[in-house]
């Protein structure tokens, strides 16, 4: 409609029955928009639903070892880390030491490089193992 004054332009936006709206209050001079705002709210409300719905927020899944896991066990469990990558979440793979299995963290060790190269295919490492307190721990994440 062109450049005119703030009471012509309210004035022809309720003469027409919708609001007027400042769209760029930093502009010389400011831009407004004769629009229905309760409409264009709830339009956006709406929007912002439907973008919430279709998101897909990322879980950590924890599977936990021990250093001297037995073969079956080891595959059940990284069967079990395929599937949670597969779903799209991440892995948080826990080795835990008892008593003095710590004196021997290089076992512990080796079975966490060894989940990594089982899952290599389906996941890459986030965060390469490190040992904190008892425990090592290692995150995976899908590829």
């Amino acid at each position: 409609m062109g450049i005119m004054e703030v009471d012509a332009a309210l004035a022809s936006a309720v003469e027409q029955g919708f609001d007027l709206v400042e769209v760029a209050p930093l502009a010389r001079p400011p831009v407004v928009r004769i629009m229905d705002f309760g409409k264009y709210k709830f339009e956006m409300a709406k929007q912002a639903r439907i973008a919430k719905k279709k998101q897909h927020v990322i879980q950590i899944k924890e599977v936990k070892y021990r250093p001297g896991i037995e073969k079956h066990d080891f595959d059940t469990k990284t069967n079990h880390a395929r599937r949670f990558l597969g779903e799209g979440n991440k892995v948080k793979v826990t080795l835990m030491f008892r008593g003095r299995q710590i004196a021997h963290p290089e076992i512990g060790r080796a079975v966490v490089a060894r989940v990594a190269t089982t899952l290599a295919d389906v996941a890459k490492i986030e965060t390469d193992a490190r040992l904190e307190g008892k425990a090592l721990t290692m995150i995976l994440t899908p590829k």
